[in-house]
This record gives C-alpha cells, sequence and structure tokens, in this order.
C-alpha cells in the first residue's frame, strides 16, 4: 500500500469559541509521495492554516491529519524530524550570520559537525550566499532572507518540503535559481514539495500537482495536465481553471467614477 506523503481527514479548524469562524471546514487533501504539489486559493481560503497544522503548529478543532504516514497530534517531533519548513513570515535570527545560523539549524536536527559544515557550504553555494556568509542577517535583503530560510529547511535532507510563498519578494535571477533547485529535489523522487503561492505561472511551470482550496474546502485537486484537460468545462490555463474554481468569475466591481478622469 502507497502511503501518501500528506493526508488529511475532515480536517476543521475554528477560531474563536464553538461559533467561531470556520477557517478550515471539513479538508480531506491526499498528496502522493514525491509530488510538486501546489496548494492554491485566494486570501483567507485556508492555505496557511493548513500549513500550520500539518508541520505540527497548530491543533485542528476536529479531524486527523497524517505527514509521512504518521498522524501530526501523537508523533509531532518525528513528524518534525522529517519535514523542512520556510514560512510565510521568515522566522530567522538577526544577529547571527548565515554560517552561524545554519550551524545552529544542523545541531537541532542532530547532525554530527562535519556533516553540517559539509552541508553548510554546499547550501550557501546553491544559494548563492558563500560571499554572505559572514554577514549578519540582519543586513540581508528580503531575497537573501529566503534564500537563507530555504537552506535552513534542507539542511537535514527532509523527505517533505512545506513552502509559502517561496517566491514572494525575490528578484528574478534569484527565482530561476529556486525554481531549478526545488525542480531537482523532485525529480531525484527522494523529495515531495508542498507549495502555496499566488504567482500561478510558477505553480503551473514546477507542479505536477494542485489543490484549491475554497473556504477552507478542498474544491478539485489531481494531476495538474488532468485537471486541465478533463476538469467539466474547465479552460486550458491554470489561471482560468483556479479564478472559476473559488467564484473569481464574478462581475468586476464598478470603477469609481472619479478615479483616473
Amino acid at each position: 500500500m502507497i502511503v501518501p506523503a500528506i493526508r488529511t481527514e475532515n480536517l476543521t479548524r475554528r477560531f474563536g469559541r464553538h461559533l467561531g469562524p470556520l477557517a478550515l471546514d471539513r479538508l480531506n487533501l491526499s498528496v502522493p509521495e514525491g509530488a510538486f504539489y501546489g496548494f492554491l486559493g485566494a486570501n483567507g481560503a485556508g492555505k496557511s492554516t493548513t500549513i500550520n497544522i500539518l508541520v505540527g503548529l497548530l491543533e485542528p478543532s476536529a479531524g486527523r491529519a497524517f505527514v509521512l504516514g504518521r498522524d501530526v497530534a501523537v508523533e509531532p517531533l518525528e513528524v518534525k524530524r522529517r519535514i523542512g519548513v520556510v514560512p510565510d513570515g521568515l522566522a530567522l535570527f538577526e544577529r547571527l550570520t548565515a554560517e552561524e545560523h545554519l550551524r545552529f539549524v544542523g545541531r537541532m536536527y542532530g547532525l554530527p559537525a562535519a556533516e553540517t559544515e559539509r552541508k553548510m557550504r554546499d547550501l550557501l553555494d546553491a544559494m548563492d550566499l558563500g560571499s554572505h556568509a559572514r554577514k549578519l542577517v540582519s543586513g540581508f535583503s528580503h531575497g537573501m532572507r529566503k534564500k537563507l530560510a530555504l537552506a535552513c529547511a534542507l539542511i537535514h535532507n527532509p523527505r517533505l518540503l512545506f513552502l509559502d510563498e517561496p517566491f514572494e519578494g525575490v528578484d528574478a535571477v534569484a527565482a530561476r535559481g529556486l525554481r531549478e533547485l526545488l525542480g531537482d529535489l523532485v525529480r531525484t523522487g527522494n523529495t515531495t514539495v508542498f507549495l502555496t503561492s499566488h504567482v500561478l505561472e510558477i505553480v503551473e511551470r514546477l507542479c505536477t500537482h494542485v489543490g484549491i482550496i475554497a473556504k477552507g474546502r478542498i474544491v478539485t485537486s489531481g494531476r495538474l495536465d488532468e485537471l486541465r484537460r478533463n476538469h467539466a468545462g474547465a479552460p486550458h490555463s491554470l489561471e482560468s481553471l483556479f479564478v472559476s474554481m473559488v467564484g473569481g468569475d464574478r462581475a468586476a466591481a464598478p470603477r469609481p467614477a472619479w478615479l483616473g478622469a
């Protein structure tokens, strides 16, 4: 039996008391191992809430979540040992250098010092951060911080990588390098990538599978090529499919008469 990299069963999350708003509404998600999975939705659809539950930062109100075959609620530390995470709000230590940051993360994952040093050099070079290795993170640009956060997420060679808007604020040259690196990771067959992004062009270029969430529920999911080809009435572009699934094809709001006058 093939175990999915990610599986959820009626995953539900309310914020506030029992009658509080639903962020996730009985979400059922299945991500095949080895997939490059694009998790798409409008702002407030539940993408970040889903990731926070899957990585063990948030408890569900109901339902279950399994990551790499392990129940996140039962074995949270075992799950965290096997995953890498690049959150939308980058949590980096401002007063550490890039080298110190990667050494710290390597130690937290229990890597031997020599292995940490070797992987640190490889990752700094891969992220084009070698010349900035001994600079404080506080002096890094947003794009450099993104690349360092990705290096930290990869240093223990995770089987599953969560990326929440990894290309936001990254220049075109850096974005191309990141795309190539992530594509290589998936092509080796050893890593599953779970990506959220509002840049549908990048999703269409990278992802093998897509799931679209609206109002806390999956509205469609599967292989990207099959969704574009077989979905009832589906247009050929991912953008058109996404807009039709989340209800964005409604008539646009009227432009204020004074604007541009």
